[in-house]
């Protein structure tokens, strides 16, 4: 069995948290490891490092690797498929599957496991457990879903009505609906045969093929000739969900019913359920002083929040963006980041802080002339040999020890000491230490963007 990690999602109803950049599969939400990392290690009790696939858009390539190079080691590179652009999961299955196939080799017959990768679910064991009993399933020529016991009537949340028993814990699926409103949703609950659909699916290889060929003929045509031209021509795919172009037409679809906690943390409010509340019912992370607060979720990211007298609120304080909303309007973050979009605003995609893969940088001041940026560079790594038309640059460390080049000529920089770096020059900064090496950078030029790049050389494969 191969399990194939969808890890491409670009989700913003978790904004300011949660941006295009740096979305929420690689934010800590409930502990010290990211969501990605979490469903990763979830894994792999039943299946081996090298039997997992990262499915990933190619922006999250150094996200991805960073995050799980301690869990999947040297086995990641060779089997992470990067999207050349966003599509939607019909598609980014159909270039997994010819992945498996031409890649890894894998049969017709090869079950695969599909697994979003910022969900919670617990316990581990049982879900292993569930796992083990849906390859079964799959091998037996159906198509698995995983069924989630609704625990109350959620709108925002696809429901699959499920019909006669197929074997001794499967059902057959009659209908899969999609976000229902909420007096759907509570009639669904009533009627006891409806169940949260979950985005986990387990299906041989061959099965897949067969069903896109006859359900999306026009994603078909485009995989059977190999995951190469798959890749090529992945933008001419419809932008179409595995639900809507296979799972809804099917007759193969069972649902395999769960008895697990499941959360998607597809908005604040799944999110409050997922963490542990004060007696007065509130979740508070970081510099929070809340006073006669109830049901509330108050995260600090810098400053001091104080509340008071207040209850069921949404306060999310990052180092650009505040939000403040009643806990019964989080589904409409989504709206306000469209509206940020549609008024070109960069907090709609973009973090004060952006990584990259040899480490990251914080920009702590801007203006029309100039950029403060604080830069860390792991232990080890180096940016790019490059050059800037328009900008010269100048940089103090703060910690750890700098190898750079400037023009040719290579210097070690120690803490508290200086390098200037002229426009139009070739440089590198590199970490030959232990520790971070910390850094004050200051661009100075009539042009202080980000695309002021040329590059000659790069480690990381970078254009």
């Amino acid at each position: 069995m191969i399990a194939v990690v969808l890890a491409g999602g670009q989700g913003t109803r978790l904004w300011p948290l949660s941006r295009r950049q740096y979305p929420k599969q690689f934010l800590k939400i409930n502990g010290e490891a990211s969501l990605l990392q979490a469903t990763v290690r979830r894994l792999l009790p039943v299946v081996a490092a090298n039997e997992v696939v990262i499915l990933t858009n190619a922006e999250y390539q150094f996200h991805v690797q960073a995050d799980l190079r301690d869990e999947l080691g040297a086995a990641l590179a060779e089997r992470m498929v990067l999207e050349p652009c966003a599509r939607n999961t019909a598609p980014a299955l159909a270039l997994a599957a010819a992945f498996c196939l031409d890649r890894l080799g894998s049969s017709a017959d090869e079950v695969l496991l599909v697994v979003p990768a910022d969900h919670v679910i617990q316990p581990a064991q049982r879900f292993a457990a569930y796992v083990e009993r849906a390859r079964e399933v799959a091998a037996a020529g159906h198509i698995v879903t995983f069924g989630i016991q609704p625990r109350h009537p959620d709108p925002a949340y696809g429901y699959i009505q499920t019909g006669e028993a197929v074997g001794p814990d499967c059902l057959r699926v009659r209908r899969f609906t999609e976000k229902p409103d909420e007096a759907t949703a509570r009639a669904f609950l009533a009627a006891g045969n409806y169940y949260w659909n979950s985005g986990l699916f387990a299906f041989q290889l061959g099965v897949l093929l067969a069903e896109l060929e006859r359900h999306a003929p026009a994603i078909h045509a485009i995989v059977q000739d190999g995951y190469a031209q798959a890749w090529e021509r992945f933008a001419s795919m419809p932008n179409i969900s595995i639900d809507y172009a296979v799972m809804e037409h099917s007759d193969r679809v069972v649902t395999l019913p769960v008895d697990i906690y499941w959360n998607d943390v597809g908005s604040w409010d799944a999110l409050f359920e997922v963490r542990q509340k004060s007696a007065e019912g509130n979740i508070t992370v970081g510099d929070v002083l809340p006073l006669a607060t109830r049901d509330s979720l108050v995260l600090s990211s810098k400053r001091l929040i104080t509340t008071i007298g207040v209850s069921d609120l949404l306060v999310v304080e990052t180092d650009d963006a505040v939000l403040i909303a009643s806990r019964r309007e989080a589904q409409n973050v989504k709206e306000a980041v469209e509206r940020l979009k549609q008024l070109g605003r960069r907090e709609a995609d973009e973090h004060l802080t952006v990584y990259r893969p040899w480490g990251q940088y914080t920009t702590l001041e801007s203006a029309e002339r100039y950029r403060i940026k604080r830069v860390v560079v792991n232990p080890g790594e180096q940016l790019s040999l490059q050059m800037h038309y328009h900008r010269s640059e100048h940089w103090v460390v703060v910690r750890g020890t700098a190898r750079v080049t400037i023009d040719g000529s290579d210097r070690l920089v120690h803490e508290n000491e200086s390098a200037y770096v002229p426009k139009s020059v070739r440089h590198r900064l590199a970490n030959p230490g232990k520790v971070p090496l910390e850094l004050i950078e200051v661009q100075n030029g009539e042009y202080v963007g980000e695309d002021d790049i040329v590059r000659f050389e790069d480690v990381y494969g970078r254009r």
